[in-house]
């Protein structure tokens, strides 16, 4: 396993690097409707649809990006679609779990099925939006979200229950604890204010989402960094959710060794949005 989970790695990372690097946004983007589109079929399986109808939801979502392309939306000012999706993902997100397992297999399939198309797309259009800002600034959100997950792995393997009485989420993901999240919380804080100090050391052309918080206020950088650890802990629950209402461990086996597509991105559904709406606030 942990052999086919080392070549996996290797071979997303011989494509999304040259990707993210490259001078002109298109090649991730391109990129970027592919993985999308395998997590919009991935997403209708474990909603009740069938092989068909789940592939024609993924052709649906490439036609979605492909339309959104055409249309100049990668290059687009749109502060309110973020606002509105970004309030979307706090209020739904924490209604979803409160309702639990069983909330969410009350909902129709087709509403579902749309929910998670537009939860999808937007993440699509705000990673794309991000590159088109910058490399930096891209890479500024992708690092909070993997360092919120190892920050949270190894705090919850070192502390375990040892500072908070119960689970974080026992129902949904029962390995998930609180000091899990407040080690990714302050994983998260260290990295914002290392990313202010580098983007100053080194003259940054493209200001990271950090530096264009902390040219606000140092308190918006602090509350941000931590309300944006705590939204990717909500994305990875709201997946855990709904793999446990599908009854399934892993959202497909597309990437051997690791799981589906849902499975490595699902932190980045509620970041990526966020991170565009804070931009366009501060501007």
């Amino acid at each position: 396993m942990l052999k086919q989970r080392v070549i996996t790695a290797i071979v997303l990372l011989a494509f999304l690097l040259p990707a993210l690097f490259y001078p002109a946004p298109e090649p991730l983007c391109l990129l970027a409707v592919l993985a999308i589109a395998s997590a919009a079929w991935e997403w209708g399986k474990m909603n009740g649809l069938s092989q068909p109808k789940a592939l024609g939801l993924a052709m649906l979502m490439v036609v979605a990006c492909a339309l959104s392309w055409i249309m100049g939306l990668l290059t687009a000012h749109m502060p309110t679609l973020w606002t509105v999706v970004g309030a979307a993902w706090v209020l739904v997100g924490a209604w979803l779990l409160r309702r639990g397992v069983d909330g969410w297999a009350r909902i129709s399939s087709a509403l579902r099925g749309l929910v998670g198309f537009i939860a999808l797309w937007a993440a699509w259009l705000a990673i794309c939006q991000a590159r088109v800002v910058g490399t930096n600034f891209l890479l500024s959100v992708l690092l909070l979200v993997w360092v919120a997950d190892i920050g949270a792995y190894f705090a919850g393997r070192a502390f375990g229950t040892k500072f908070f009485k119960n689970k974080l989420a026992p129902a949904i993901s029962p390995g998930k604890s609180w000091e899990g999240v407040c080690g990714g919380m302050l994983g998260v804080v260290v990295l914002a204010l290392v990313w202010v100090w580098a983007d100053g050391a080194w003259q940054a052309q493209v200001p990271s989402l950090y530096t264009r918080l902390a040219h606000q206020s140092g308190l918006l950088l602090l509350l941000a960094a931590l309300f944006m650890a705590a939204m990717s802990v909500v994305g990875d629950l709201v997946e855990s959710l709904i793999k446990r209402s599908a009854g399934v461990k892993d959202s497909s086996g597309l990437l051997p060794g690791h799981g589906g597509v849902l499975d490595r991105v699902d932190a980045l559904l509620p970041t990526l949005p966020l991170a565009m709406m804070l931009a366009s606030i501060v501007g």
